[in-house]
């Protein structure tokens, strides 16, 4: 089957004069492309109609139609694409054990910082109870004081009593016993007491025995007689009763 006549050969044809061809003044000297060549040359591939199918070039595959199933070329099977790797690859999980790692450290620091707080919080509690002992111990230790020195003016004051009760003893008027009950109510408000133990039992704690004297039978030793009075500060043996003692 011969190919159809070029361009270039209907250009050589067309300047070969041929016999018994007349050529009119309107027609071009060259032939004229024919219809079948000017359509081939404006465009082989023509748009396919709807629904037709263009023949299909040899080794090309045709796109399957919507719907349909592919078929599998022969010796296609067990030859499947190699799975892809995780997303990232080696920077995703060079991120995430960054990650974990900073996590890792800021635990790290959250228990240490915790630890602290115990320790600062714990030293604050002691040193707050020890602040508390010592604000305790000052302030009594600074009562003892008070109540020592108001001890020592009443112990000053005490002879000034014993001349009182001597003064009523013997015979001392009406104004030596007012001005005597005055001073002792004022100083047993502030926490004095007498101690004037007559017909008690012997206390060596409370009573000082200048005079003893038998007694009859196995009595136990009584107070017989106080020849000075004894006084109590604040429940504190300021100064015993000298006494005489029966028994």
């Amino acid at each position: 089957m011969s190919s159809p006549p070029s361009p270039e050969d209907d250009a050589k044809l067309a300047a070969t004069p041929q016999p018994g061809r007349r050529v009119s003044r309107d027609q071009p000297p060259w032939p004229t492309p024919r219809r079948s060549e000017a359509r081939s040359e404006a465009g082989s591939a023509a748009p396919a109609e709807p629904g037709s199918h263009a023949p299909a070039e040899p080794g090309s595959r045709a796109p399957a139609e919507p719907g349909s199933q592919a078929r599998a070329e022969p010796g296609s099977e067990g030859h499947a694409e190699p799975a892809a790797g995780p997303p990232g690859g080696p920077v995703a999980a060079e991120t995430g054990e960054q990650q974990a790692a900073a996590e890792v450290e800021m635990d790290l620091e959250v228990a240490t910082v915790a630890r602290q707080r115990d320790e600062y919080l714990e030293s604050l509690r002691r040193l707050q109870a020890d602040f508390e002992n010592y604000r305790k111990r000052v302030e009594r230790q600074r009562a003892e004081q008070v109540e020592r020195a108001a001890g020592d003016l009443v112990a000053k004051l005490l002879p000034v009593c014993d001349t009182a009760d001597l003064a009523i003893a013997h015979g001392g008027g009406e104004e030596v016993k007012q001005i005597w009950t005055a001073l002792f109510d004022t100083l047993e408000r502030q926490g004095l007491v007498r101690i004037d133990p007559v017909g008690d039992p012997f206390d060596p704690t409370l009573h000082d025995a200048v005079v003893h004297e038998p007694a009859d039978g196995d009595s136990p030793p009584t107070v017989a007689e106080v020849l000075r009075a004894g006084y109590l500060w604040k429940g504190r043996v300021l100064r015993p009763a000298m006494v005489k003692v029966k028994g």
